[in-house]
């Protein structure tokens, strides 16, 4: 174990995290390690074997299911398609062009009164606050969600580690946090977007090279509520961050001594550029443990303001009309969805529909699909039913991706997130044209002779109307 995870106080501060004053009152459901890596069930354990992590010297994140709060997250970070170490070469720039980004996050939560805990991690920021789950306000909270049959019996597949602890009504709520998060995404794009100098966009959606002539975004990443709760994890303040080297990134493009390990840890009296300089030493990140506080905060008054809000907005009309319907049930889809007409459609919508593995895994495949049939005259819902029967297809090679994962909720998210930035204006379709599908890599060769411009004029006008 090295010092820093040796130090009392730091550990201290874990436990902190972990929601209790000792490993046995941690109201945390798991361990892990950190969501760089994709989910394993093999790599659970409660927090009372905290030390088994510390002694191994690795990163650490707890899940976000807790067994006595609900607890809102939202992820920035910068995102590079052509140089995914950009952000670990450069750090300083990558952060410095999401100052914006932030700025905008930290104004819309002072406007509900909500103070966050604030992290810093190897490649952007974490916002992180809780509510009681007992209390009326989660209540509320839960009966935003999705209709039950979206939460597809997990109980039968969970890890034994989260079985009992993790049921239908956490899951719900869970939905119904998504929906909040959302449309706090929704207002600091709009906040944003005047200010920063790259795309702003809601999970890791592709785009076409800036004025700097790289594919690069500043992403507000709140696909965790595209997933079942006990999938979801977030990084713990004072541990390692490891993702270059886990992910083997670091190694496959050799750069593995070129890049320092840091440390996450919380912005405590001291602005970003300090925090970058304090994470990559020991020392400094053991001072900082003394007087950071990184307990979850509490925030049920500025979250009740934001679901006020929320409850208000043209975003919350979308979402009604979006739940209006259901999915066809997959007995009918050989009558419905297998038989929808494509033969209309665009050789690169066809390319993702055809080869869904692993085209439509991407946002951006999402995202072309889901704005072709919303000018088809679709309904959302049925788009996204329409996606899941690709995604459940075995003929496709998912192996056992949709054992832990749930291909009705990751579709529901994401054609839910596209379509309400198009029906509340955010989306003006810019890059909805044949030019930014080439340049995001999603455009078919030798497909002359076809145009996203019918579709494109199509949702134009109904947007104008």
């Amino acid at each position: 174990m090295n010092d820093c995870y040796r130090d009392a106080t730091v550990r201290r501060r874990l436990i902190e995290f972990l929601g209790g004053d000792s490993l046995e009152r941690a109201s945390a459901v798991y361990l892990t390690h950190s969501d760089g890596c994709a989910f394993d069930r093999r790599e659970l354990r409660p927090p009372q074997e905290l030390d088994w992590f510390l002694q191994r010297n690795l990163d650490i994140a707890r899940s976000l299911a807790d067994s006595e709060s609900l607890l809102l997250h939202l992820d920035v970070e910068y995102v590079n398609f052509d140089s995914a170490a950009e952000a670990y070469m450069d750090p300083w720039r990558a952060f410095d062009l999401q100052d914006p980004v932030v700025s905008a996050i930290e104004s819309v939560l002072l406007g509900w009164g909500i103070e966050p805990l604030h992290i810093i991690t190897g490649q952007g920021h974490h916002f992180i606050w809780r509510i009681a789950r007992d209390t009326a306000l989660a209540r509320r909270i839960s009966a935003l969600g999705p209709a039950p049959e979206l939460l597809h019996q997990h109980s039968e597949r969970m890890p034994p580690i989260v079985q009992g602890r993790i049921d239908a009504e956490s899951q719900n709520a869970f939905g119904g946090l998504g929906l909040l998060m959302e449309f706090l995404a929704h207002r600091v794009k709009s906040e944003a977007v005047p200010h920063c100098e790259l795309p702003v966009e809601i999970t890791a959606v592709h785009v076409g090279p800036g004025r700097t002539r790289r594919r690069e975004i500043v992403s507000i990443d709140i696909s965790e509520y595209g997933d079942p709760l006990h999938t979801r994890m977030v990084r713990m303040p004072f541990t390692y961050y490891l993702k270059p080297w886990l992910t083997g990134l670091a190694r496959s493009l050799g750069i593995e001594g070129e890049l320092s390990r840091v440390r996450v840890i919380p912005l405590h009296e001291m602005d970003v550029r300090v925090a970058l300089k304090v994470r990559q030493v020991e020392g400094e990140v053991r001072e900082l443990a003394k007087r950071a506080c990184v307990r979850i905060p509490e925030q049920a008054a500025g979250t009740e303001r934001l679901l006020a809000e929320y409850l208000n907005s043209r975003l919350r009309r979308f979402h009604e009309f979006y739940y209006s319907t259901r999915h066809d049930p997959p007995e009918r889809w050989p009558l419905t969805y297998h038989q929808a007409p494509l033969g209309h459609l665009p050789p690169c919508v066809r390319n993702v529909v055809e080869r869904p593995n692993d085209w439509l895994l991407k946002p951006a495949g999402m995202q072309l699909i889901t704005r072709c049939l919303l000018a088809d005259g679709w309904h959302p819902r049925h788009i996204a039913g329409f996606i899941r029967s690709r995604l459940e297809d075995p003929a496709f090679g998912w192996g056992t991706r949709w054992d832990d994962y749930d291909a009705a909720l990751r579709a529901d998210f994401y054609v839910r997130i596209f379509a309400g930035l198009y029906e509340t204006g955010l989306d003006r379709l810019v890059d909805f044209n044949c030019t930014s599908t080439q340049e995001k890599g999603f455009c078919c060769p030798h497909s002359e002779g076809c145009s996203l411009e019918p579709f494109q004029t199509n949702l134009l006008t109904r947007q104008c109307a």
